[in-house]
């Protein structure tokens, strides 16, 4: 059985909204996540463009302001709750790894 789309979020799923809190354009998304994760993550120009189509496909965001080949987005509530529910998943995974391995591997 094929997995349900945005089931779970990918790294620069994840990141991408996160810039969309505020008013941006996909020029700014591949500038600001590299900077908001120390560069441990990148989302390639053709990735951000599939995620920005996909994201207003499914009202998680929403497209503010087009200038000339500039589109600008924002983050609805609905993916605001998106994002919500995959740092709730995230969150979960980091208390089993606490529970399964306690203090010891924390340091």
């Amino acid at each position: 059985m094929p997995r349900a789309k945005f089931q779970t979020m990918t790294e620069q799923m994840f990141y991408t909204l996160l810039c969309l809190k505020s008013e941006c354009c996909g020029m700014d998304i591949l500038d600001r996540v590299p900077e908001m994760t120390g560069g441990t993550v990148n989302v390639g120009s053709g990735t951000l463009y599939t995620l920005l189509e996909q994201f207003c496909a499914v009202g998680w965001i929403r497209e503010t302001r087009v200038e000339g080949r500039r589109r600008s987005y924002i983050l609805t509530e609905a993916g605001r709750e998106a994002l919500a529910r995959e740092y709730r998943r995230i969150q979960a995974q980091a208390e089993d790894y606490r529970r399964i391995f306690g203090e010891e591997d924390q340091k």
